[in-house]
């Protein structure tokens, strides 16, 4: 056995972080720099579920509970990254997960690794075409008895399954349900027809879920690990700001170069 290291899944947070199409950017102010007080004091006013977060059951499901509510020990355990790759717009199935390697086991935290936290930034790439999970994964993950779910996408589930569709206070964007319809010759309504599948399968069945996992992710691709992904002990809290972290022996490491973020954030 070598030596235990940290591995950072997470991506930056700061003012100019990418947003989910329909909330405001984080404001960051200095309340006290060092030129006026001698001391530095920032404030910030932004939502939970931004850049790399973790969703509580009373953001989708009324009545579940809330972050103060969720033990920690759902934001730790034993993991494992699979890799699931799949182009613009397609879905993760229960049987993709099925065949996944390492194989996934009951109580795992369970990071699906896609390869879209690639493209994370203020672009409609990411936001509007990844891949994504529904109801065929959701359903899995409960039947499997996971602990949390995380994937290094805009969502647990599926873009066209979420307000960017037509859902909610969707369509976001309704260009995109004339794309579909071009591309493949179908409705979006007809091939996505509910509103956050999965995200009400897991939450609602006490997993756990991270959303924008990035970060160093391609050093654990492929391998089994400890990881911690603790939430701000936000009394009534929706969600939370999470810094998603692994713990992996050093020899386990897949040899790739530390992720450099262009500006800082993205």
């Amino acid at each position: 056995m070598g030596k235990k290291v940290l591995v950072d899944l997470s991506h930056p947070f700061g003012a100019t972080s990418p947003l989910w199409p329909y909330f405001q950017a984080p404001q960051i102010s200095k309340l006290h720099y060092m030129a006026k007080s001698g001391v530095l004091t920032q404030q910030i006013t932004a939502t939970m579920h931004c850049s790399t977060h973790a969703d509580s059951p009373a953001h989708v499901v009324e009545g579940k509970e809330f972050t103060h509510e969720i033990p920690l020990d759902k934001y730790y355990g034993d993991a494992v990254c699979v890799h699931i790759e799949k182009p613009e717009w397609g879905v993760i199935t229960g049987e993709d997960l099925e065949k996944a390697t390492p194989e996934i086991r009951p109580g795992d935290i369970v990071i699906v690794h896609t390869g879209w936290h690639k493209y994370y930034g203020d672009n409609t790439k990411y936001y509007h075409y990844a891949p994504g999970l529904g109801r065929s994964a959701g359903e899995w993950f409960v039947k499997k008895g996971v602990k949390a779910v995380g994937v290094d996408q805009q969502a647990l589930d599926h873009p066209l399954h979420t307000a960017i569709g037509p859902h909610g206070t969707g369509p976001l964007v309704p260009r995109l349900m004339d794309e579909y319809r071009e591309r493949t010759g179908r409705e979006v309504k007809d091939d996505f027809p509910e509103w956050e599948p999965c995200h009400n399968l897991i939450l609602g069945n006490g997993i756990m879920g991270y959303e924008n996992v990035g970060g160093d992710i391609e050093k654990v691709v492929g391998k089994r690990f400890k990881i911690m992904g603790f939430p701000i002990r936000w009394y009534m809290g929706d969600g939370s700001w999470v810094r998603l972290v692994a713990e992996i022996d050093e020899d386990d490491l897949n040899p790739v170069p530390d992720r450099v973020y262009k500006y800082g954030t993205y």
